[in-house]
């Protein structure tokens, strides 16, 4: 399980890593300085879900069922909140109008919110020892 997990996280900091310099290098002259800003939202959101994912992977205080369930609405909510901030950032370039996506952004923040406290609440029911 934590291997599999270990490649989810993988790939959400490659292709936060790959979107990061796109947007500093090609997008920087085509993007207005408030759709690039947002574009970097989207990335950094989805950075930090990529170390908590490696985190998730790796600690002991979790079992496999309650990794299994963080991973899944964890995924859901970066797909959510960082996909359809990359594609309302850049419709203007696509000729898509991705408006349509926006309730979807706040959705998937919640999902990110919500995977961090099942997590938070999974630790907490760990007896102490210490």
């Amino acid at each position: 399980m934590s291997i599999k997990l270990i490649r989810i996280a993988i790939v959400f900091g490659l292709i936060s890593i790959i979107l990061g310099a796109f947007g500093a290098h090609a997008l920087k002259a085509v993007l207005s300085e408030q759709q690039l800003t947002s574009f970097e939202t989207g990335v950094r959101y989805q950075m930090y879900q990529a170390l908590f994912l490696l985190f998730v992977a790796t600690t002991n205080f979790l079992t496999d069922k309650a990794k299994k369930i963080t991973t899944i609405i964890l995924s859901i909510g970066v797909l959510f909140f960082s996909g359809s901030i990359y594609l309302l950032a850049t419709q203007e370039l696509s000729g898509i109008n991705f408006k349509f996506l926006g309730p979807i952004t706040p959705i998937g923040g919640l999902l990110i919110m919500i995977s961090w406290i099942y997590v938070a609440f999974c630790v907490g029911k760990q007896k102490n020892n210490n």
